[in-house]
Parts: structure tokens; C-alpha cells; sequence
């Protein structure tokens, strides 16, 4: 997935997540700065980001919280049933998107290929810089003291300097465990 960088580090107060704000219209051109690709969902107790196309991206997100309202917020069974309906569905198997979910305890990764996928060390990222977010925010958890907020900042900023699809116009949510 090109044209975002959209990052989710967990610690022990909670979870952080942060979405740059680029925009890309092919290869050459940035359409907009301040996009928002991380919002609060489900009572604004979900934490998702998403990366791809945009309107892939917006019907992923549509069906998802309607999961989420059908499971009353449980984060892993509404991914586990988004994750299968999105691989079975004649139309939704064509989306190019990718999410990443959070309630505060823990972080899913969603994909087409029917993957929910929890990382093991509490960090996930997507999009064409999410490489580079994740592993300068693995340098930082494993050898500062910083919170998960600082850490996806930080992180955001260094992933920024490397990929041309990624800018500095963060969206920065967080959710505390509950």
C-alpha cells in the first residue's frame, strides 16, 4: 500500500496511533496535506487507521463499524468477521486498503488476504512508510523510556525524512486501557 504511513505502538498505559497527512495522486503528485487516515470509532473506544485507496479504505471502514456494532465493540471478533467477509466478497475482495485497529489493549492488523494479525511486541505499521515508522519506533521502545504518543511522533518524523509518500502532518490519537 502506497502514499501513507499510519503506525500503532501499545505500552502499558495504552495505545498510540499516528496517521501522516499526505495525499498522492499517482506517483508525482501530493493532492493534500492534513488528511485524516486515524479516527475514533465504536463509541470512540476504537482506534483505526487506514491505508490504500481512499475509497477502499472509506468502505473497509464502513463495514467495520458495522462489525463493530454487530459484536458491541468486541475488537477481535468484528475483525475476525470484516477480515472474512472482505476475503469471500466478490466486491470486497478487490479493495486495495489496509487497517490498523486498537481498543487500548491490544492492536490488530487487517488485511484482504483474511489476515487479523496481533504483533507480537506491541507495534504495527502500514502503508508505503510504514517500514521505516516501525522500525525507528522499535529502536525507541527497546531503548528509551518514552511513551507510545512520543514514540509514534518521533517515529512519524524519522519515517518522514526517509519516504517521499509520508509527511510530517500528523494526526496523533490515543486510547488508554480500559
Amino acid at each position: 500500500m502506497h502514499a501513507t504511513t499510519i503506525l500503532a505502538v501499545l505500552d502499558d498505559r495504552g495505545v498510540a496511533m499516528a496517521g501522516d497527512g499526505q495525499v498522492t495522486l499517482g506517483q508525482q503528485t501530493v493532492m493534500k496535506h492534513t488528511a485524516r487516515k486515524v479516527r475514533r470509532i465504536y463509541k470512540e473506544s476504537i482506534l483505526v487507521g487506514f491505508a490504500g485507496s481512499t475509497a477502499d479504505a472509506f468502505t473497509l471502514l464502513e463495514r467495520f463499524e458495522a462489525k463493530l456494532e454487530q459484536f458491541k465493540g468486541n475488537l477481535p471478533r468484528a475483525s475476525v468477521e470484516l477480515a472474512k467477509e472482505w476475503r469471500t466478497d466478490k466486491y470486497l475482495r478487490r479493495l486495495e486498503a489496509m487497517l490498523l485497529a486498537s481498543d487500548g489493549t491490544q492492536i490488530l492488523l487487517l488485511s484482504g488476504n483474511g489476515d487479523v494479525i496481533e504483533p507480537d511486541d506491541g507495534m504495527a505499521a502500514i502503508g508505503s512508510g510504514g517500514s521505516y515508522a516501525l522500525a525507528a519506533a522499535r529502536a525507541l521502545k527497546r531503548h528509551t523510556g518514552m511513551a507510545a504518543r512520543e514514540i509514534c511522533e518521533r517515529s512519524m518524523a524519522i519515517a518522514a525524512e526517509i519516504c517521499v509518500f509520508t509527511n510530517d502532518k500528523l494526526v496523533v490519537e490515543t486510547i488508554d486501557k480500559g
